[in-house]
């Protein structure tokens, strides 16, 4: 069952906010958290981008983080977790440090600088600031999906890629939700259609509606990539309201790449920089031990969903010779 709105907002505790410059091409998102989340992550992907991503890992001393960015702009894109900083800053976020505070905030980017927009940006880059405008969107409640954000850019083998996200909520009524920018080598849709592969995962209509193909063909699961000189990459945020470990928020991570890997074909390539992070804000108590497993289950669907929504929700850039998105073609 899904959450109110079926975003990644159903959790209490957090803002979503983003930045999108359709004429370079390119956007970041940023998910801001009212207080300090547990949080950890998996990289899987042969090509990563990221900042800070280290401290996730589960050995490190660091737990918890203030903000989570993803962006476009490749490399040039790490600017922005810089403007997401300022903006911790300026309203007295962060870790302490002695007798001052350095906000903690991880970050992912995905590849979009050949695209067709214009990256003619001059000696710097645009994305510390378009972090910062992202953290001053940071907004509870709805927010845009499809060609916005980190999504803005982002493209796959057969449609125009985008930002998705989706949420659920557990038997024991703990809340999971993802947002993933969706930018991969492979495909999200199943051969020459427009079927999903994360269709078994569907909840109503909210990619379409179209179920699987009647058969599946060699043709269907042939290697389909939008070139292989391409650097590509998705990647996402898995968040619950469960109070989590280091080391639980670790798992959810790599539940959710199980999402990320059944709702795209192929997924975690040489030239992929598939990222997720997990966080928990830590609203609810988990009791038996099988209410965890179930937040891992909801982590691998609600990413998978998230996945299709970013496809289903794109639109075309509008740049001469743009990729086609999804809702282009009617049959």
């Amino acid at each position: 069952m899904t959450a109110r709105l079926n975003l990644l907002t159903d959790i209490a505790g957090l803002s979503v906010g983003h930045a999108t410059d359709l004429q370079l091409g390119s956007g970041v998102t940023v998910v801001v958290f009212d207080e300090p989340a547990m949080a950890s992550g998996i990289v899987l992907g042969g090509a990563p981008g990221g900042r800070d991503t280290a401290l996730l890992d589960p050995a490190m001393t660091v737990e918890r983080v203030d903000a989570l960015v993803l962006s476009g702009g490749s490399a040039f894109g790490l600017d922005a977790a810089g403007g997401v900083q300022a903006g911790l800053r300026e309203i007295g976020r962060g870790l302490h440090v002695g007798s001052t505070r350095v906000p903690i905030v991880p970050q992912a980017i995905l590849m979009d600088l050949l695209n067709g927009g214009d990256k003619n940006w001059g000696l710097h880059s645009p994305y510390r600031d378009m972090g910062y405008a992202a953290f001053r969107a940071a907004r509870r409640e709805n927010f845009s999906l499809g060609t916005v954000g980190a999504g803005t850019g982002a493209t796959t083998a057969t449609f125009k890629g985008g930002l998705g996200s989706a949420s659920a909520l557990s038997s024991a009524g703990h809340t999971v939700a993802a947002l993933v920018a969706v930018n991969a080598l492979g495909s999200a849709t199943i051969g020459d259609s427009r079927c999903f592969w994360a269709a078994p995962f569907e909840v109503g209509a909210e990619f379409g509606g179209l179920g699987l193909p009647p058969e599946f063909t060699a043709a269907d699961v042939a290697l389909r990539l939008k070139g292989v000189n391409l650097k590509a990459t998705t990647i996402g945020i898995v968040v619950t309201d469960a109070i989590l470990t280091k080391a639980q928020a670790h798992r959810l991570s790599i539940m959710a790449h199980d999402g990320l890997a059944r709702a795209i074909l192929p997924a975690h390539l040489p030239a992929d920089g598939d990222t997720v992070f997990a966080a928990a804000t830590g609203a609810r108590p988990l009791g038996e031990p099988v209410e965890f497993m179930e937040l891992c289950h909801l982590a691998t669907l609600t990413f998978a969903r998230a996945v299709a929504r970013g496809i289903f929700e794109a639109t075309s850039l509008p740049v001469e010779g743009a990729q086609a998105a999804w809702r282009d073609r009617q049959a």
